[in-house]
């Protein structure tokens, strides 16, 4: 079976049951799971809500990034996912997951996995905040 199991970047709300299924495997000691949701501030200023882009190139990117990580670790899972549109305060907008055979790598590969999705995942964000100014944020960073 493919070490990756899930991957997408959806426009519906994400479940993180759907991605801990996805990484279920018995030759895992290990799962580490990461759930960015939508914070009520940024930069010191109030969020009210965002939105996220997504390039069509980005379904082909996140695979390359999973491709990348599931050579570097020993991971016998991996999934990610991501939300575009309209997300509220408190939507979850991404969650990755990685099973390893231990811990230990199972929480670096994650790291790596979320660290190398919003840097190189061509995904967008459109935040509003309370004072009615806007900011795009680049995943490119």
């Amino acid at each position: 079976m493919d070490v990756i199991r899930l991957l997408g970047i959806r426009d519906e709300t994400l479940s993180v049951d759907e991605v801990l299924a996805a990484v279920n495997d018995h030759a895992a000691g290990g799962t580490a799971v990461f759930i960015g949701t939508v914070r009520d501030q940024d930069h010191g200023k109030p969020v009210t809500r965002l939105s996220y882009s997504a390039h069509p190139s980005a379904e082909a990117e996140l695979r390359r990034v999973a491709e990348k990580v599931a050579g570097d670790f020993p991971a016998t899972a991996l999934a990610a996912v991501h939300r575009v549109g309209d997300l509220e305060l408190g939507d979850i907008a991404v969650i990755v997951a990685v099973a390893c055979p231990h811990r230990g790598e199972a929480f670096t590969a994650s790291r790596r996995l979320i660290d190398d999705l919003k840097s190189e995942v061509p995904i967008w964000k459109h935040q509003v905040f309370a004072d009615g100014s806007t900011e795009w944020v680049g995943a490119c960073e």
